[in-house]
């Protein structure tokens, strides 16, 4: 009997040391409720959290600038009225710059693109008025095809350019089509074969590099180009997309040049996408009426904040998808991968 009275308080005492362990465990890795805690508890730009030796919490420092999303800051909604400026022009070949696409060349004036302006075009084509464009009539369905996986260092995607989980317009643009006095697209939506290879543990350069023509491609499976036309006009004023906010190339590639309607999250924290250079692409919104723009982000269209890559919490810079121009990304933040070839 006296045995056991002293065995009892030992086997509590034991006890007690399991829970408070557990409790201390769950207090490192479960700090998900606020933004301090996630920031700090995960390897940025990694598909896996990891500690350094001695269990703390630590951030690969070359995935994040100096630029970071406020939680607590209102940014406010400031195209709600869908009053949008035009970007016409808005680009430099030297230096990365706000408000402009870093392109590699600068493109050649009448180069294609709608054919005229449209009734939206305002206060002298300044803005034009994102609730009043017209787009290009139909609704076709078609069987996408999207898988994306880690393969070592890298994030493999494949497509077949097709959209998942939603439809298309009717495209060549039909001359009884209302678009067609304004863009007549002659091009056919064709399927692709292509395979994204990108670095999936990107670093952020000293310098950014420019961008020409396609820029990334999206969860729904369909390529991401930059905001201009062929022409060096601004892609989303003068072209006429579809519903979704999309339209074909010569080769047949259905792509967006901004934020699609027809992605239903776009959340500052929900990956959408993938840049070229392998950092993820977010879409705005903090909160409902809570609502980035191009004048909260860096050069490149990015920030930097904690955001869910693979299923984790993860601090990395990503790239946000905006309303107004230039829309996504506008130079690249590392080193980017050649876009697979249409056709």
């Amino acid at each position: 009997m006296q045995s056991s009275k002293v065995v009892t308080p030992l086997a509590i005492v034991g006890v007690v040391i399991v829970l408070i362990a557990a409790a201390v465990s769950l207090s490192i890795w479960g700090g998900g409720s606020s933004g301090s805690s996630s920031s700090s508890s995960t390897s940025a730009g990694t598909p896996t959290s990891t500690t350094a030796p001695g269990g703390n919490p630590t951030t690969n420092a070359g995935q994040i600038t100096s630029l970071t999303l406020d939680s607590h800051k209102d940014y406010g909604n400031k195209y709600a009225s869908g009053l949008l400026p035009v970007g016409d022009a808005k680009y430099v070949t030297d230096d990365p710059k706000l408000g402009s696409v870093y392109l590699c060349n600068a493109p050649i004036s009448g180069g294609g693109g709608a054919g005229s302006r449209g009734p939206w075009f305002v206060n002298n084509n300044t803005q034009y008025d994102s609730t009043q464009k017209i787009t290009v009539a139909g609704n076709v369905s078609w069987n996408g095809n999207y898988s994306m996986s880690l393969t070592g260092g890298s994030r493999v995607v494949t497509t077949n350019d097709l959209p998942t989980g939603q439809t298309t317009g009717t495209f060549p643009i039909a001359s009884s089509d209302p678009a067609y006095q304004y863009d007549r697209n002659p091009n056919t939506i064709k399927a692709q074969s292509l395979t994204y290879t990108l670095n999936a543990n990107p670093q952020i350069r000293t310098q950014p590099a420019c961008v020409s023509g396609e820029v990334g491609v999206m969860t729904t499976g369909i390529a991401l180009f930059d905001a201009f036309d062929a022409g060096g006009r601004d892609a989303g004023a003068w072209e006429i997309q579809d519903h979704c906010g999309g339209h074909p190339m010569m080769q047949g590639e259905y792509h967006y040049h901004t934020l699609s309607p027809c992605i239903q999250d776009t959340g500052i924290t929900t990956v959408i996408g993938y840049a070229l250079d392998g950092f993820p692409i977010t879409g705005p919104k903090v909160s409902a009426t809570n609502i980035l723009t191009t004048s909260d982000l860096d050069e490149c269209h990015g920030i930097t904040s904690t955001i869910t890559l693979d299923g984790k919490p993860v601090t990395t810079y990503h790239y946000v998808m905006t309303q107004d121009f230039p829309y996504s990304v506008s130079c690249f933040r590392s080193t980017a991968a050649q876009a697979p070839r249409p056709g």
